[in-house]
């Protein structure tokens, strides 16, 4: 079984970290400066900072706050919102991100992933696939989950990494927040579909749902969470303790 991955998620409108259920009611959390901070010091193996209203509100990923989040992080940073040009992805990465996230940018065009791999490897591609089941199918939605596409996600997920992403990040809109556990027969079906690194947003609620995760799809590579972390509900050190008595290889 390969190493797992541990990553928080900061979620970010207007410069706080928020968080809600189903892409919806969004609270208050904390700083994404001493959040990043916190868990580059406890524990976390990457970390993901979505600019969460980006897309929907038609503008470029608040820089000044990354750059300074970026500053405060000394683990893998995947930085997303908004990117829709390669353009996009060179601000980005000149702020500090390792990898780029893309989502909305891919579904309106269908060539920036191929372009992105292709100038800067696919090792920082990553696409965030929003995805919720309609009418019994999986379904890609954009802009930060308010969009119905119309694609189904499976076929769109493997062509974006046909077309170079190196890495999926499988956010299901219908556990996000839920506390429920992780979607495993959404991450399944991608797992199955791709040999790419796939990384299991949406539903974590205890430690427990990680230790299920990862002995249900023994191939995915890394969990991802918010509201658990940001609030104390599961320490990462103790994720990680329980995790290994499980016999699941995670990184110490």
């Amino acid at each position: 079984m390969i190493t797992k991955r541990i990553i928080p998620c900061l979620d970010v409108k207007d410069g706080r970290v928020v968080k809600g259920t189903n892409f919806d009611g969004l609270q208050d959390v904390s700083s994404p400066v001493a959040l990043a901070e916190f868990y580059t010091k406890n524990g976390a193996d990457e970390l993901v900072f979505y600019d969460i209203t980006a897309s929907s509100d038609g503008r470029k990923l608040f820089t000044d706050i990354l750059c300074e989040t970026a500053r405060r992080v000394f683990i893998p940073l995947t930085v997303g919102g908004g990117i829709n040009s390669l353009a996009d992805f060179d601000r980005v990465l000149k702020c500090g991100a390792d990898k780029v996230s893309v989502n909305s940018g891919a579904i309106a065009n269908p060539d920036l992933v191929a372009e992105a791999a292709k100038r800067y490897g696919s090792q920082c591609v990553v696409l965030s696939a929003d995805v919720k089941r309609v009418d019994g199918e999986f379904r890609i939605f954009a802009k930060g989950g308010r969009v119905d596409t119309g694609m189904e996600a499976i076929s769109w997920i493997k062509r974006c990494v046909d077309n170079g992403a190196g890495e999926i990040v499988v956010n299901s809109i219908n556990t996000d927040g839920v506390k429920q556990g992780f979607d495993l027969p959404m991450l399944k079906a991608v797992c199955h579909a791709v040999s790419v690194p796939v990384i299991a947003s949406g539903g974590a609620g205890c430690a427990e749902d990680f230790v299920t995760l990862f002995q249900e799809i023994p191939t995915i590579d890394a969990g991802l969470a918010a509201s658990i972390f940001h609030f104390g509900q599961v320490q990462i050190p103790n994720l990680k303790e329980i995790l290994t008595q499980k016999n699941i290889p995670v990184r110490r």
